[in-house]
């Protein structure tokens, strides 16, 4: 095994990080089995089945600076122009939630960012210079700091306004890290900033997925791997993992009822972190350490009314406050997105261990409510349906200085991927697909 390329390789997790770590490999004519213990593809960015449709476990927003995520939907046959609802860097709240209104137009970086503060309602002249003083002064940091500490403390220290900080910092911090602002990495929102808001003006764009989130990529790159070659086996659960020097890896699967074994060269663990750290302690050798990760929770209020129902604007932002009862962060009008779901909200609660805590029936009915307020539209208090989905261990929490595992690990044949992993991103489905492309690279460098 010494001086051959591995042949036959395993990765292990069908999330959007194993995916990406199989199509890579497949594309550079490797033998992969990609193995999933659920019987759906996609792990935390996936499609189920509500009410009669197929929804996502979450909403999500993609951007215009996932190089990786696009040149991946690209390279098994995803049309992004299609499959990807294109608006510019927008943040704007209805009328009765402050009303701020801030586009940017489509124009050269850094001029869009200019005109749509110089243009932005809702925001008064000390917002706007604080804003720009902070766009400025990152830029000409190059997006970096001698020391990480946490965003609040960063938009302390250049001076931004509490407006400012409530109507555009905080709600961008959550979104991008799902961590509030007090324990979020001010290192990582600025690499997120750096590549949005600090690139050229299309990477600032937000992408809002027209098709669930399965059909996205998941089920796109299982038919890409079957058309190279590779295998896909779900409802595969991998029980433990065994190395021997000169034979590789044995893996041992759980199918139905039937156990096996099954023999690679090389694995590529891409399950989420709960899982990898599972699966290592199973080994013999000593195992990789992956630290220990506190947790952040995701959930998605998803709200039906009647087909005549249309918001102003594919998406909005909104004032949440959880002492009022008021959740929801953003709002997205999926009937926009895709024609078969008319009337169909979905509204978003990052960080949402709080919400976690209510039960389903009463937290849809206080968003319910914030919707009705916020849009000034009393029928919207009453929906015809709702269902709550939380993603309870949606993402680690990204606080500053965290300390993440590489992809390499000090068994031979054995990487990990996931958007745990090391790496400049937070959390995101641009984090897991940069790690699964980074092992996959790994992987084809090595001599193993």
């Amino acid at each position: 095994m010494a001086d051959r390329p591995a042949q036959r390789i395993a990765v292990i997790g069908a999330g959007w990080a194993g995916c990406a770590a199989a199509v890579t490999l497949a594309g550079q004519g490797r033998q992969v089995t990609l193995l999933e213990a659920a019987r759906s593809l996609g792990g935390r960015a996936r499609g189920v089945e509500l009410q009669g449709q197929t929804l996502d476990n979450g909403q999500h927003i993609l951007l215009g600076a996932y190089s990786a995520s696009l040149r991946l939907l690209r390279q098994v046959g995803v049309d992004t122009s299609r499959a990807l609802l294109k608006l510019p860097l927008q943040m704007v709240y209805p009328a009765a939630d402050d009303g701020m209104c801030f586009i940017a137009p489509r124009l050269p970086a850094p001029l869009h960012v200019l005109l749509a503060l110089w243009r932005a309602s809702g925001l008064g002249r000390a917002d706007k210079l604080a804003l720009a003083r902070f766009s400025s002064t990152a830029r000409w940091m190059g997006w970096q700091l001698h020391q990480d500490c946490s965003v609040a403390e960063l938009l302390q220290r250049y001076d931004q306004t509490e407006r400012l900080c409530r109507l555009m910092w905080h709600p961008l911090c959550i979104a991008a890290l799902n961590t509030p602002p007090e324990r979020a990495s001010a290192q990582v929102f600025l690499n997120v900033l750096r590549d949005s808001l600090g690139a050229n003006r299309a990477a600032s764009d937000m992408l809002l997925p027209r098709v669930d989130l399965s059909a996205l990529l998941p089920q796109q790159a299982a038919a890409y791997l079957t058309q190279h070659g590779g295998r896909v086996q779900s409802g595969s659960a991998v029980k433990a993992l065994h190395y021997a020097a000169g034979s590789g890896w044995t893996l041992s699967v759980q199918e139905h009822a039937e156990s096996k074994e099954l023999n690679f060269d090389a694995v590529i663990l891409a399950t989420d972190v709960v899982n990898a750290g599972r699966l290592l302690a199973t080994l013999s050798a000593p195992a990789p350490h992956i630290p220990a990760f506190s947790y952040e929770a995701i959930t998605t209020c998803y709200l039906q009314y009647p087909a005549t129902l249309r918001l102003q604007r594919p998406m909005l932002a909104l004032v949440d406050h959880p002492q009022q009862g008021k959740w929801g962060q953003y709002v997205f009008d999926r009937g926009q997105l895709n024609d078969a779901q008319a009337g169909l909200l979905a509204v978003v609660i990052s960080a949402s261990q709080q919400a976690c805590r209510l039960d389903h029936a009463t937290l849809a009915q206080a968003i319910a409510q914030q919707l009705a307020a916020s849009l000034q539209n009393p029928a919207l208090a009453t929906p015809l349906w709702h269902q709550v989905i939380s993603e309870k261990r949606a993402t680690f929490s990204c606080t500053p200085g965290l300390l993440r595992p590489p992809n390499r690990t000090a068994l031979p044949g054995l990487w990990l991927a996931g958007d745990y992993t090391e790496g400049e991103y937070p959390a995101t489905l641009e984090g897991a697909v940069r790690s699964g492309v980074s092992a996959a690279e790994q992987l084809l460098r090595a001599a193993i």
